[in-house]
């Protein structure tokens, strides 16, 4: 029962915790992912020690859940109404920005002299970005401007390019080595994205019919989220990408679903306090001791993804004929980098283990710098780009 009373104590007040986040986040510049995960830094080992284990060990679990919600409500923003209008700005940027930060944080990285196996390996790494923190950002925001709309469908599929990205750098120095393999990593990115977009179909077609039937005009909280882990459970269970999954299956609905208007709007309800439980343990496992180790390759890996955000974003954008507002702010809105990057890092970590050390040391900390400090940049790029787009 000591078990049960801490767990709960923790919960109850990192939600609490969460409100006053919320509404520090609306009275300050810093949005409320950022203070969350600082939050969660204070409370967790590397200053008070305070989360007990039975919360910190639920942590995959609830992050996977929180990423569920994260990737539907992601697929509700990719209609057939908003690609017909804007499917040029989001292929064109989304794979602009992270062939160019690749490209960029490849080439800054051999200029220093680091080993081109790891310079390949971060550069792939650097692509990926963090959906849960943009997502949030913008819901904090309430913004529902073209930007902000083009935003979340941008980063709705660009941790597919990144994926993408990082089998072939796999597969390059696999060919570069000598070794065994050289197309494996290939069919596997092959698999865990194409079977994660069958599955999300085969799961997105019944639901858009039967979901929003008991309740005529708005889906059940029980439904939306019955379907959402349903297809989550069963993308992990098939090794495909959940995240993917996920998405697929929002987009399907939100597009086939006409008998009801706002197939997402249970999930809205439910999603945030997963949200502050998901970034307040995300920042109680922050090693901030990480930052202090990054050194001049560090730097470099910084300001070279930062850059390529910035560069590629800006390049798709022209290449788009998008506006203004979009070609100056979006690189800047993408800057936020997570877990898809770690779970990279490990996955390159297993493959090539002589680049372990290097390669899990620089992502970590990187990640942690911007895991705090992208959202702030997001947030910003949001205001400067407020422009409402008409319905």
């Amino acid at each position: 029962m000591q078990q049960t009373a801490e767990f709960l104590f923790a919960i109850g007040g990192i939600l609490l915790l969460g409100l006053a986040t919320d509404f520090l986040g609306r009275r300050t510049f810093l949005p409320r992912v950022t203070l969350l995960l600082a939050f969660g830094i204070i409370v967790g080992d590397e200053v008070l020690g305070i989360i007990p284990t039975s919360v910190s060990s639920r942590f995959e679990m609830i992050t996977v859940m929180a990423l569920m919600m994260i990737g539907f409500l992601l697929g509700g923003k990719l209609t057939l109404k908003s690609i017909r209008n804007t499917g040029r700005q989001i292929a064109w940027i989304s794979i602009s920005a992270a062939l160019g930060t690749t490209m960029l944080v490849t080439l800054a990285l051999l200029a220093v002299g680091v080993p081109q196996e790891i310079a390949i390996l971060l550069g792939c790494i650097a692509a990926a970005t963090a959906p849960a923190a943009t997502v949030d950002i913008v819901l904090e925001s309430g913004s529902n401007s073209l930007f902000s709309r083009l935003l979340l469908a941008i980063v709705a599929i660009d941790d597919a390019w990144a994926l993408i990205l990082f089998s072939l750098g796999l597969s390059l120095i696999s060919l570069m080595n000598g070794t065994q393999g050289i197309f494996a990593s290939l069919l596997d990115v092959s698999y865990e994205i194409g079977g994660a977009v069958l599955l999300g179909t085969l799961i997105g077609l019944p639901a858009a019919l039967l979901t929003g039937r008991l309740k005529p005009g708005h889906p059940m909280l029980t439904e939306a989220l019955g379907v959402v882990f349903i297809c989550g459970g069963a993308a992990i269970w098939l090794d495909v990408s959940f995240l993917v999954a996920t998405m697929v299956m929002g987009a399907v609905v939100t597009n086939l679903a006409r008998h009801h208007e706002y197939p997402f709007h249970e999930i809205e309800n439910i999603e945030w306090p997963f949200m502050v439980v998901f970034f307040m343990l995300a920042g109680a496992s922050l090693d901030i001791s990480m930052l202090a180790g990054l050194g001049m390759v560090g730097t470099i890996y910084l300001l070279s993804r930062a850059a390529g955000k910035l560069l590629g974003a800006w390049i798709g954008a022209r290449a788009s004929h998008a506006d203004k507002q979009v070609r100056r702010w979006m690189g800047m809105a993408m800057m936020p980098q997570a877990g898809v990057a770690i779970g990279m890092a490990l996955l390159a970590a297993s493959h090539f283990p002589e680049y372990r050390q290097t390669v899990l040391s620089l992502v970590i900390g990187t990640t942690v710098f911007f895991e705090l400090v992208g959202p702030v940049f997001t947030r910003m790029a949001l205001r400067h780009a407020h422009r409402v787009s008409p319905e």
